[in-house]
């Protein structure tokens, strides 16, 4: 395992670090699928202990995450190792009953509840899940100063800034002030990227750095559905409202993945490296932050450690994800 600083910071994690959203299971939030499919906690003990003996040094979680329950598990999984290792949370989509998830006193509870579901006396990156504080940014200010408040107090160690737009990120930066960044990013859409781009400009002017959810694109990067048996998801998993998992999406991609297959080799092993290398390439990029389900996702994820690529293949993959699907 190599591992990367985070921003201006003295923090190193693992170029290949592990997403806790699969461990919270099914949930909703106002009606809506925001979760995955159970896991079984043994399978799961499993899987991070293997992570951990491989060199996995960060864990990536959330409030919303099983409202609690992802937290808990790591904890309880990690046990009095929890110290080692750098673990990151948020708050912001998980609101109970404050009318926004970004009031200042929410904020400071959902901290203090996080701290207790992980048994830490600290959480090493506490991000703003998302970068909606209100009409008119009416929590911002307030929501800053918490924050900021919580890191003086030495409950938190860095500040993350989790977001979805290039507006979002623009604008949120200079007043947050992040150590780290978080968003999706994949070989199918690296457009935060990407050279000259609005948050890569953003990155590398504040030495920021840059952890990527979602860097197999949910599995679709590992060629693990079939366009003529399209998967079915049940209520509670997000995927259920995902256009991505669908025929018409899958059939698009499949020549783009046979191209991978070709060059890099046909193994979810082989697949699981391009997508993950392609995101390590860039130099902005602190970890990539696979989800997992059980200990093959783990053992084919951690697979691609200390695999890099050449130049040439960076640009193989670059060019051959570089039309919209």
């Amino acid at each position: 395992m190599k591992y990367r600083k985070l921003g201006k910071s003295n923090i190193e994690i693992s170029e290949i670090s592990l997403g806790c959203w699969t461990m919270g299971g099914l949930n909703w939030q106002n009606g809506t699928s925001i979760g995955w499919a159970n896991v079984d906690e043994n399978e799961i003990t499993k899987a991070i202990n293997y992570g951990i003996d491989c060199g996995v040094t960060h864990f990536d979680n959330a409030d919303i995450y099983g409202n609690g329950r992802a937290e808990r598990m790591l904890s309880r999984i990690l046990g009095n190792r929890t110290n080692q290792f750098v673990i990151a949370t948020k708050v912001g989509w998980f609101s109970g009953t404050a009318a926004n998830a970004y009031e200042p006193a929410h904020i400071r509870h959902q901290c203090e509840q996080s701290l207790i579901n992980l048994n830490r006396d600290y959480i090493d990156i506490y991000y703003f899940h998302h970068g909606y504080f209100g009409d008119n940014d009416e929590y911002l200010d307030d929501a800053i100063e918490t924050m900021y408040r919580l890191k003086e107090e030495g409950k938190i160690r860095l500040i993350g800034q989790s977001a979805y737009s290039n507006e979002d990120f623009q604008k949120l930066v200079p007043k947050v002030k992040p150590d780290v960044l978080q968003s999706s990013a994949n070989a199918i859409d690296d457009h935060y990227l990407a050279d000259g781009t609005p948050v890569r400009k953003i990155l590398e002017e504040n030495s920021i750095s840059f952890i990527a959810f979602s860097p197999l694109a949910q599995g679709i990067l590992l060629d693990k559905y079939n366009k003529n048996n399209p998967p079915q998801f049940e209520s509670g998993d997000h995927r259920s409202r995902n256009y991505k998992f669908k025929t018409d999406y899958l059939e698009k991609i499949e020549w783009r993945l046979n191209q991978l297959k070709e060059r890099f080799g046909s193994t979810t092993e082989d697949l699981a490296r391009a997508a993950q290398q392609y995101l390590l390439h860039y130099k902005v990029v602190g970890a990539v932050i696979p989800g997992f389900r059980n200990l093959e996702q783990v053992k084919i994820n951690l697979s691609a450690a200390e695999k890099p690529l050449t130049d040439e293949d960076f640009n193989f993959i670059k060019k051959l994800f570089s039309e919209q699907i």
